[in-house]
């Protein structure tokens, strides 16, 4: 690769990452068009990396193309919403149940130091969803399907824009840490069946609270 070359692949990767924050951040709003002449002045970038990060957020759904031409930032859709949660679900039953088979005195433990960082934080919309998540990531690490971790991460990249709509009030996040210590006894009493159960209706309890939010404000 010529260094002309690797400057502009350089280039287009920042403008990508910094594209997709403001889109998963909802910085941008959905149904926001994209104006190449703005966002180049904006990023102090030139057309080229710009329209390479473009390509890369269009492959990734995060971006549409327009009939006239030009893009926009996907709406926030409740039929995407239940698709993507159901998906999770059953890719977090599958790695729960299997953390019971292998987890270890010291993988719970663990999880039962994230459990009490959870508590601690309850009440912090932002924090309590980052406690959550690490207490998910780390049973799938328990669980140790690769497969599962790589389509988890994938579907994980498309949800974020939603992440914030699952725990905006302090009743959900009460509900969300009550059903996370109930995952883990059932993942450190070695219980696959209630484990997988447990984590499958978790995820769709998030899913139902991110349509009912954005149905009720879908602006």
């Amino acid at each position: 690769m010529t260094q002309s070359k690797a400057v502009r692949t350089s280039g287009a990767q920042l403008v990508y990452a910094e594209l997709k924050r403001r889109i998963l951040e909802l910085e941008i709003e959905p149904g926001t068009r994209l104006y190449e002449p703005g966002l180049a002045t904006e990023l102090q970038v030139s057309r080229t990396p710009l329209r390479e990060a473009v390509r890369l957020l269009l492959a990734e759904n995060l971006l549409d193309s327009l009939p006239t031409g030009g893009v926009v930032v996907p709406k926030l859709e409740a039929k995407e919403i239940a698709e993507l949660y159901e998906v999770r679900a059953s890719l977090e039953s599958l790695m729960a149940a299997q953390a019971c088979k292998v987890a270890t005195t010291d993988d719970i433990a663990s999880l039962e130091a994230l459990l009490e960082r959870n508590a601690a934080l309850v009440h912090f919309a932002e924090d309590a969803m980052q406690v959550g998540g690490d207490i998910h990531a780390r049973i799938n690490t328990i669980a140790g399907n690769s497969w599962a971790i790589r389509f988890h991460e994938q579907i994980g990249n498309q949800m974020q824009r939603y992440r914030a709509y699952t725990n905006r009030t302090q009743e959900r996040r009460d509900t969300a840490l009550a059903e996370h210590r109930q995952l883990v006894a059932a993942i450190a009493a070695g219980d696959p069946t209630h484990a997988r159960d447990l984590a499958f209706d978790h995820v769709l309890g998030a899913r139902d609270e991110a349509i009912g939010a954005i149905n009720a404000d879908p602006a």
